[in-house]
Formats: structure tokens, C-alpha cells, sequence
């Protein structure tokens, strides 16, 4: 069973509908230790990185407590960026720390007309080889929207550039997080939730 959590600003419909059509077994957990419970854990979000400051310190420690046993953790767009130190967006609120990095806002480019937000489809660049991108070509198309992102470091398995070049995709053991929505990705967001699901089928992270 997968935990999908909520803590009020993750796109749970459009993940919800992602995760039916591929015949997962997912709950939304009502309080952390519900968690503990869980195969799997997804952090999905949108819009504002505060948001993030709803999952407490009970649901901070339990989460990280799950990564640390194995519990493979997949973060989406707000939910990926939850999973470094902290974000510029929002100063004073802690990510979960496990991956390192802080994330910073994107850089437009008034000159080329790319704009921040980032909004539209655009491609991931391989870095390296990935369980998450198992069976897709490098140059995939996905679908973003934001305006913060997080920096290459040695867990970024792929880019994408949009003025600036930013980690789209990361991945660290058990731990997993794109930077796009890839239950708004058409085939090769499936593709990637389903190599997630796979992973955790197979006890593969």
C-alpha cells in the first residue's frame, strides 16, 4: 500500500486519478503514524514551499524514520523540493534534509521569452543511469510548473534547462523526486510512476 500524503497543497486529484489508472493500492494517511503502515510514500504538492511547514515535526521524524528502514519515498514539484534542506521561498521552513541542497528560484530570460514561473512541457536530460527513468529516452518531455527548483548535485540523475539548468530528477537509494508533475506527463509520466511502483513491488530500492 502506498501513503499518499496530504498535508493541503499536494495535486492529490490528479495524482489520485495517475495512481487508480495503474492499479495501485494507495490511502491518503490521516496522521503520521498511519504512515508507518505504508509500503511507499508519496509527497505530492503545488504552488508555495510554506506549505510544506503543515507537515510537523511527528510527520517529519515518522517520514524520515521510513526512509531510514527502507520505506522508498517518492517526492512530486513541492513535495521533490520538501526533500532537500530548505528553499529560498520560504526561509524559515525546514525540508526534510534527505538530500542535500537548498532550492533556489529559477531565472527567466527576457531576451529568449522564457518567463518564471516555468509552465509547459520540456525536456529531461540524463545525467546518468536511473531506476525512476527505466525505459525512457533522454530528451522525454514532461510537463512543469513552478518557479523554484532545485541545484545539481551529485543525486540529480537529470536536468532540464529553462534560462538556467535546474535537477528535475534525483534519486538516492530509496529515495526518489521529480521536479514535474507526472501525472499531468501523458505516457512518460505513467512510465515513471509505474518504475516507482514497480520498485516497490519488487522490494528493488
Amino acid at each position: 500500500m502506498i501513503a499518499l500524503v496530504d498535508y493541503g497543497a499536494g495535486n492529490l486529484t490528479s495524482v489520485r486519478k495517475a495512481l487508480t489508472s495503474l492499479g495501485a493500492d494507495f490511502r491518503v494517511p490521516r496522521s503520521a503514524a498511519d504512515c508507518k503502515r505504508a509500503d511507499a510514500l508519496i509527497v505530492p504538492g503545488v504552488g508555495h514551499f510554506a506549505a510544506t511547514a503543515a507537515l510537523d515535526e511527528e510527520w517529519r521524524d515518522t517520514i524520515a524514520a521510513e526512509v531510514r528502514s527502507g520505506r522508498p519515498l517518492l517526492g512530486i514539484c513541492v513535495g521533490m523540493q520538501w526533500l532537500f534542506e530548505g528553499s529560498d521561498e520560504a526561509p524559515g521552513v525546514r525540508g526534510l534534509g534527505v538530500v542535500s541542497g537548498q532550492v533556489g528560484r529559477l531565472q527567466g530570460d527576457p531576451d529568449r521569452r522564457l518567463k518564471v514561473p516555468h509552465v509547459g512541457w520540456n525536456a529531461l536530460d540524463f545525467r546518468s543511469a536511473a531506476r525512476i527513468l527505466r525505459g525512457l529516452p533522454s530528451g522525454a518531455e514532461v510537463y512543469f510548473t513552478h518557479s523554484f527548483a532545485p541545484p545539481v548535485t551529485s543525486t540529480c540523475v537529470a536536468t532540464t534547462t529553462h534560462a538556467s539548468t535546474f535537477a528535475s530528477v534525483v534519486e538516492r537509494d530509496n529515495v526518489f523526486g521529480v521536479q514535474f508533475h507526472p501525472e499531468k506527463s501523458g505516457d512518460a509520466g505513467l512510465r515513471i510512476l509505474r518504475n516507482f511502483l514497480d520498485f516497490v513491488d519488487q522490494g528493488a530500492c
